[in-house]
């Protein structure tokens, strides 16, 4: 039986879509935009624009100074943030009731008068703090530029997804203040981007608030990139090594998959669950367990829209064990599973943690009102969070046998192999 969170939507006549889904338990109302624009959207030689305008919108727009959207709203008692990704960038914040209003027009001034704010000055401050960032999150971590790596390996060069959310810092250093102003122009735009209401409000009210905040805002987007073509599976293995201080040798194995929400797409997931992704999978039964080969073993599958998925297996290797032995016996894994399928155990347990960990996600105000902004903006419709339960359940040990042999064949596998081993030069 599908699921029956109350979901309204409208689309006002500037190209917003809005969507209301009424909550009384408590008190608060969630704020959840969605805008069109991620890493995948930009430009060769630009790259990173997306991720840099997370920022800057947090410096101040047309009637608000630097800082006071975080300072207005957390007086309130409010709690917000925002995230970039390949699909899009997301800003959100939860306040109380009676500060949803507060929270509309400050987010209505940034999204429709953030370049009155954006100087040479902020851009520049901004660049400097995107820049630590990397720093911190990648140059300075162990294994902190895998997934760079693994986007690479896995998708061509001018890929949408090929370069990562944190972008080039050459491409960011280059950037000139009429490109960024032309960057927010072509995708900051309402018939663009999605908000969300969830929480204490009523549709009426909803729409209301949301027709005086925001219908005034012009749709002056400039024409965007369309789709690309469906990527196939990898025709041959693309290897990258790496040799770092880390704590232990590390295998990242990736693969495409195909577009999120596809019932191809559902079964690979549920196929990588099976081999890596739960607790009693087979690489962490045969790995982990049997043969304490692997300190760990992961899965995980990441849905795309734009002509692929991205899928891929983490094993930590183990003190005294042979990486390549591990990785051999991962192939093993792979070919026995593409000829044999999941068992009835291993089906029952791949549906019952995604059942789990999707009721656990909607039972969340945030992240449910960040599902419906979610499946608006990418899938054209937000009531699909009441359905993917059931359209889950409906794919067949069969069909995850299939996705596993078509989309998990070692052949198309993109490895970046991390070894512990530091290489020296020999001194004569």
């Amino acid at each position: 039986m599908p699921l029956d969170y109350p979901v309204h939507e409208r689309t006002l006549d500037n190209g917003l879509r809005v969507v209301v889904s009424p909550d009384p338990s408590v008190p608060n109302v969630t704020v959840n935009i969605w805008v069109g624009v991620g890493s995948r959207h930009e430009a060769p030689g630009r790259t990173g624009f997306a991720h840099l305008f997370e920022h800057l919108m947090f410096q101040g727009s047309r009637n608000v100074a630097s800082g006071e959207h975080f300072e207005a709203l957390m007086g309130q008692g409010g709690r917000l943030n925002a995230t970039t990704w390949f699909d899009r960038t997301n800003y959100f914040e939860t306040v109380p009731k009676g500060a949803l209003e507060l929270a509309l027009w400050l987010e209505a001034d940034r999204h429709g008068h953030l370049l009155d704010a954006v100087s040479q000055a902020n851009l520049d401050n901004q660049r400097d703090v995107v820049k630590e960032e990397k720093r911190q999150r990648y140059d300075n971590q162990p294994y902190g530029n895998a997934l760079i790596d693994v986007y690479a390996a896995t998708f061509p060069e001018g890929h949408p997804y090929h370069h990562p959310t944190i972008g080039s810092m050459e491409d960011l250093d280059a950037a000139s203040l009429d490109d960024v102003h032309a960057f927010f122009r072509r995708h900051y735009a309402p018939d663009n981007t999605v908000l969300t209401l969830c929480g204490d409000v009523t549709p009426e009210d909803g729409f209301a608030l949301l027709e005086r905040y925001f219908g005034s805002i012009e749709s002056n987007a400039e024409p965007r990139r369309g789709p690309v073509d469906a990527l196939p599976p990898l025709s041959e293995p693309v290897r990258v090594e790496r040799r770092e201080d880390v704590p232990n040798d590390r295998l990242h194995v990736a693969f495409r998959l195909p577009v999120d929400e596809t019932e191809e797409f559902n079964a690979a997931s549920l196929a990588l669950d099976a081999l890596g992704g739960l607790a009693s999978s087979r690489l962490v039964r045969r790995l982990v367990r049997k043969e304490q080969t692997a300190l760990g073993a992961h899965a995980t599958s990441w849905g795309f829209v734009d002509g692929v998925s991205l899928g891929f297996f983490v094993l930590d290797i183990g003190d005294e064990a042979d990486t390549d032995a591990v990785e051999t016996a991962l192939v093993e894994e792979l070919e026995r599973f593409a000829v044999e399928g999941p068992t009835e155990a291993e089906m029952d347990a791949a549906l019952a943690q995604a059942e789990r960990a999707w009721l656990s996600m909607l039972a969340s105000q945030e992240e449910r009102a960040d599902a419906l902004s979610h499946y608006a903006a990418l899938h054209g419709d937000p009531n699909l969070v009441n359905t993917h339960l059931d359209r889950l359940r409906a794919v067949t040990p069969e069909q995850v046998r299939v996705a596993a042999a078509t989309w998990l064949r070692p052949e198309s596998r993109a490895v970046v192999a991390y070894r512990s081993e530091i290489e020296t030069e020999e001194v004569a």
